[in-house]
């Protein structure tokens, strides 16, 4: 299974013609809550957020999958305040406890599937320091939460999204 998590309109999602039928489709449907920093998807309820809301078992549903998709608009080099929101819910996907790999600190892997993280950026100004600052996230990210591999595409308008992502 395939989670693809977006930032697009429903009517932008559907033009880019993205074959949905068996994915997990993250999208903001207006209801999500700000992570609060509160640490209780690990001491007080591990793997699950204490938010209650329609993404609350992010970690889980993360560890069911194989592959990672996330479309989002650059923001100064990072993800839209939606995706990026999405990415701190996530974070009953690892566990509180640290490991040392190549001199880096990262969290230990709560689940023993690894996924691939694919990431599209869109938007038609990107500039180059925000298009490198984006590329090192994304790999920053796809270390820490244990991928399998990592790619980043970057697109200026739908129709490259949808050539990107054949």
């Amino acid at each position: 299974m395939r989670m693809i998590v977006h930032d697009l309109s429903r009517q932008n999602f559907e033009a880019i013609g993205i074959q949905a039928d068996s994915d997990l489709v993250v999208a903001d449907n207006g209801t999500i809550k700000n992570c609060i920093g509160c640490f209780g998807c690990w001491v007080k309820t591990p793997g699950v957020c204490v938010l209650k809301d329609d993404y609350r078992n992010m970690g889980e549903q993360l560890a069911a999958c194989d592959e990672l998709l996330v479309i989002s608009k650059c923001f100064y080099g990072s993800y839209s305040p939606f995706v990026r929101n999405v990415w701190d819910r996530s974070i009953p996907y690892l566990l509180p406890y640290f490991i040392t790999r190549n001199d880096e600190t990262h969290h230990r892997a709560r689940y023993p599937k690894r996924l691939v993280y694919s990431v599209c950026f869109y938007g038609g100004d990107i500039t180059e320091n925000e298009t490198e600052t984006a590329r090192q996230l994304v790999y920053a990210n796809a270390k820490n939460f244990h991928t399998l591999e990592a790619k980043v595409y970057f697109c200026h308008s739908l129709p490259d999204i949808k050539e990107a992502l054949r």
